[in-house]
């Protein structure tokens, strides 16, 4: 479970449990994080739990959203994470995460990490592989620069897809691996039918669309 510690000064003003799927922050009182300050807009950003993951996006904001001093549209959170607006800092804190490790969208002409995989480098199709243990589930890459890569889903949260186009999450959990959706305006499809869900628990042979590119997932 993440919270949000947020000071101004170096003086803590509020310690906030992220339990909602969506929770707002700004300067109106109607926001589930209110920051009555001139420098925060109405609605400024809002965070978003996709399973494990926390993203944050800003809500086109006068002053702008920052992480670790860059300004963002929209990222996903990492533990220690300094969100700053205005003049105030909010650290995301990540509790009690037991074997949960982040996954990373690679942006298209990122470096490579020193381990794992970038399935599809020219496309700008990204995703990070954690050395394989044993019998995972993969994630074999069908069509485009990165066809016939496989990806094992070691990760509690494995994040897949192209930032700013389309991205798409699969958790695992003790019943199984589930695909949601997470950003871009087209949903990504399972077998030809697109998401309406949130989620879709994913079955050995399916094949997934997304961003373009397809993958089959093959259960270990």
């Amino acid at each position: 479970m993440g919270k949000l510690v947020v000071s101004l000064d170096g003086v803590v003003i509020k310690d906030v449990q992220i339990t909602k799927d969506k929770t707002t922050l700004g300067r109106r009182p109607y926001n589930d994080i209110v920051i009555d300050n001139l420098a925060v807009s109405g609605e400024h950003a809002v965070l978003q739990m996709v399973g494990a993951d926390v993203f944050i996006e800003d809500l086109n904001s006068t002053n702008g959203t920052y992480i670790n001093g860059k300004a963002i549209k929209k990222q996903l959170l990492v533990n220690s994470d300094i969100v700053e607006i205005g003049k105030y800092k909010i650290k995301y804190l990540l509790e009690d995460s037991g074997d949960y490790e982040k996954t990373m969208i690679l942006k298209p002409g990122a470096a490579l990490p020193a381990v794992g995989g970038h399935v599809g480098a020219a496309s700008g199709f990204g995703m990070l592989a954690p050395a394989a243990n044993a019998s995972p589930a993969v994630i074999k890459v069908l069509t485009g620069a990165a066809a016939g890569r496989e990806v094992s889903l070691t990760k509690v949260v494995t994040t897949v897809g192209k930032p700013g186009v389309q991205v798409a999450s699969i958790t695992k959990r003790p019943s199984g691996y589930v695909f949601a959706h997470v950003e871009g305006a087209a949903r990504p499809s399972v077998n030809g039918s697109p998401l309406t869900g949130e989620s879709i628990a994913l079955k050995d042979g399916d094949v997934i669309e997304l961003a373009g590119t397809q993958m089959q997932f093959v259960n270990g």
